[in-house]
Order: C-alpha cells, then structure tokens, then sequence
C-alpha cells in the first residue's frame, strides 16, 4: 500500500523562482510602545522570519524588513505608514512571499485583509506563517485565510482590538484563556 499523494504544490512547490526573484518582506507589528517592551518575545519571532526567509531561499539582500509600525496603534491602513509600504511593494509587484507572525493580523479590518488577499492574488505573492505557506490565488488556499481572518477579526472585535487575537500571547484582563472567552460568548447569548 502506497501513501497518498500530497497535493501539487502544497508546500514546497508553491515557492518558485518568480518568487524568488522578487522581495520577501517581513511586516513587523505590535500596537503600543508598552507592547514592545512587555512582548519581546512577539518581536523577536517576528525579526526572526527573516531566518525564515533565508531558509526558504531567498538572499539576505532580499528580504525587506517592515517595521515602521512597530509600536504605533492604528485602527486603519491610513495610520500604518509600515502597512501602507507592504500594501504598494505588493501592487508594484516588487514581493514574492509576504512573511508574518500570524498573516491574518496583518490587517485591521476584515475588509483591509480581503484587499490584501486579492492584491496578493493577482500579483502571484504568497503569504507565510508559522503554520504554512500560502498562494491567495489558490482557492482552497484562500478560503483558509479567509477564514483565518474571520476568526481573528471576530476575536479581535471580541477583545476590544488588541494586537493579537492569541490570548496566550497577550492576556486581557477582562478575559485571560480561550475557554473563558468561549464561555463570556454562551452567557452573553
């Protein structure tokens, strides 16, 4: 008995050398000056994908580093100079693979991130995480960032806008675990 085939391209076959000879930018985001200095863990994970990105064959000359809205909290696009500079590198098509901590998080809005997701789309750039690589132009690809957006911008409505929808790597007072907000959300029904 044989294993089954993995999909085409599910991982390393979606990077290509289009990819490749474009940028891999890395975003770097935390909302407040406080965040930084509490999270330094967050920012180091997230200067690390530039590692990342070395590993996945890109030259150190070739990856951009994002960090223009490290520390300022903004609820739109306009506020984000950092977001603003990955949105145009994307549309110039200047990027190959946009790297982040957690990639639905790179947008405010769920509508900022569907932007996003078509630009990258028709640019043929890619989207990484921890979890995987991404290709919006894929179907079954985009509709898990679009879920993935969904869920984050629900939590992150849910939590008054914080940084991260990952309530292990940034408590609330109001609530300090997954079950304690899943539980908030049956009493409030």
């Amino acid at each position: 008995m044989t294993a089954p085939a993995r999909p085409q391209g599910r991982l390393e076959g979606k990077i290509g050398p289009r990819h490749r000879d474009r940028l891999a930018a890395v975003y770097v985001r935390q909302s407040t000056a406080q965040q930084v200095h509490d999270h330094t863990e967050s920012t180091r994970l997230q200067y690390g994908l530039a590692e990342r990105a070395a590993a996945l064959g890109w030259a150190a000359s070739r990856v951009l580093v994002i960090d223009d809205d490290l520390g300022h909290s903004a609820s739109g696009a306009d506020a984000r100079p950092g977001f603003q500079r990955l949105v145009s590198e994307v549309g110039l098509d200047h990027v190959g693979i946009v790297l982040g901590i957690e990639m639905s998080r790179l947008a405010r809005s769920g509508r900022e991130w569907h932007q996003l997701l078509e630009l990258c789309a028709l640019s043929g750039t890619l989207l990484g995480d921890p979890d995987g690589i991404y290709d919006p132009a894929d179907h079954n690809d985009r509709l898990l960032l679009g879920l993935k957006g969904t869920i984050s911008e629900a939590l992150c409505r849910r939590r008054h806008k914080a940084s991260y929808a990952d309530i292990a790597v940034m408590p609330t007072t109001r609530c300090e675990s997954a079950a304690d907000l899943a539980g908030s959300d049956s009493r409030s029904a």
